[in-house]
C-alpha cells in the first residue's frame, strides 16, 4: 500500500512540475504577445535606424549574419571534434579527458567573462576593433564546447550494432562514421546546433564588448554592428521606447520559432530519407 502511495504521489509531483513548466513558458510567450504585438509598425523595419522610427531591421540583418558566421566556425569544428573524441581516440586517453573537462569548464563560463576576452584579444591585441568578426569569433569560441559536448552526446546514443554491421559488410571506419554513424546521430546534432542559435541570438554582454552597438547593417567584417538582443538592451536601457522594446522581443521570439520549427523539420526529412 504504500509504494501505491508512493507512485501516485510521485506521479501527481511530475505532472505538477510538467504543468507549472508549460504555464511558466505561456505566461512569458503570452506577456510578450500581449505587450510587443500592438506595437509592430511598418516604421520597426525601415532600412535605416533613427531616432524617430528606431528600426530594428538593421539589427535582425545583423543577427542572422553573425547567427550564419558562427555556425559555419563553430558548426563542422565542434562536430569533427567530437567525431575524433569519440570514434577515433583510444578509450581512456589523457589527452580526451582533458578536451572534455575542458569543454565542460568552457560551457559553464558566464558570458561577460567571453566578452572580456574577446574585447582584449580579438578588438585590442588583433586591432580588429569593435566589429562583426570580433564578436563572431568569440561567439564561436562560447558555443563551440556546447556543439562539441551534445554532438558527442548523440554520437554514444547509436547503437554500436551499426558501426559492426558496417563493418561486416566491408566499409570502412572513414566511411562508416560519414554514412552510418553522423545520418543516425542527425537529431541530437541538430539539438545542440538549436541551444547554440538560442544561445547566439539572445547574447548580449559578450556583443556588446566585442561588436559593438552601432545601429546600421555590417557592410563588411570588420564594421561595429549590434543584434536584436543588444538593440532590445539599448531601447529599454534608454528608458524612452519601451513599447519598442517588446515589439522588438515579438520579432526576437517569432525568430528563435522559426529557427526551432525549420530545424525540426530538416531532422524529420533526414530522419524520413534514412528510414526510407
Amino acid at each position: 500500500m504504500k509504494k501505491d502511495y508512493l507512485s501516485i504521489l510521485l506521479k501527481a509531483a511530475v505532472r505538477l512540475a510538467a504543468v507549472l513548466s508549460v504555464a511558466v513558458i505561456a505566461f512569458l510567450v503570452g506577456y510578450i504577445l500581449v505587450k510587443g504585438s500592438p506595437h509592430l509598425k511598418p516604421s520597426l523595419f525601415a532600412r535605416e535606424y533613427s531616432s524617430e522610427n528606431v528600426s530594428l531591421l538593421p539589427a535582425l540583418i545583423n543577427t542572422i549574419f553573425i547567427t550564419i558566421l558562427s555556425l559555419l566556425l563553430a558548426g563542422p569544428l565542434g562536430i569533427f571534434s567530437a567525431v575524433y573524441l569519440h570514434e577515433y581516440a583510444r578509450r581512456g586517453n589523457r589527452l580526451v579527458k582533458v578536451i572534455r573537462m575542458a569543454a565542460e569548464v568552457l560551457a559553464g563560463i558566464p558570458s561577460i567573462v567571453y566578452g572580456l576576452f574577446g574585447m582584449i584579444f580579438f578588438v585590442v591585441t588583433l586591432g580588429w576593433g569593435y566589429s562583426l568578426l570580433a564578436g563572431t569569433c568569440t561567439l564561436t569560441i562560447m558555443i563551440l564546447p556546447l556543439i562539441m559536448r551534445t554532438t558527442e552526446e548523440a554520437l554514444m546514443s547509436v547503437p554500436d550494432a551499426y558501426r559492426e554491421g558496417s563493418f561486416g559488410l566491408g566499409a570502412g571506419k572513414l566511411r562508416t562514421v560519414f554514412a552510418i554513424v553522423l545520418p543516425a546521430a542527425v537529431p541530437g546534432i541538430l539539438a545542440g546546433i538549436i541551444l547554440s542559435i538560442g544561445r547566439i541570438v539572445g547574447e548580449t554582454a559578450a556583443l556588446i564588448f566585442t561588436a559593438g552597438t552601432l545601429a546600421k547593417v555590417a557592410g563588411g567584417l570588420f564594421d561595429s554592428t549590434r543584434t536584436l538582443a543588444v538593440h532590445m538592451y539599448n531601447l529599454s536601457s534608454e528608458g524612452l521606447y519601451i513599447d519598442q522594446t517588446y515589439a522588438t522581443a515579438v520579432v526576437l521570439l517569432a525568430l528563435v520559432a522559426l529557427i526551432n520549427a525549420c530545424s525540426a523539420w530538416l531532422a524529420k526529412r533526414m530522419s524520413g530519407g534514412r528510414n526510407g
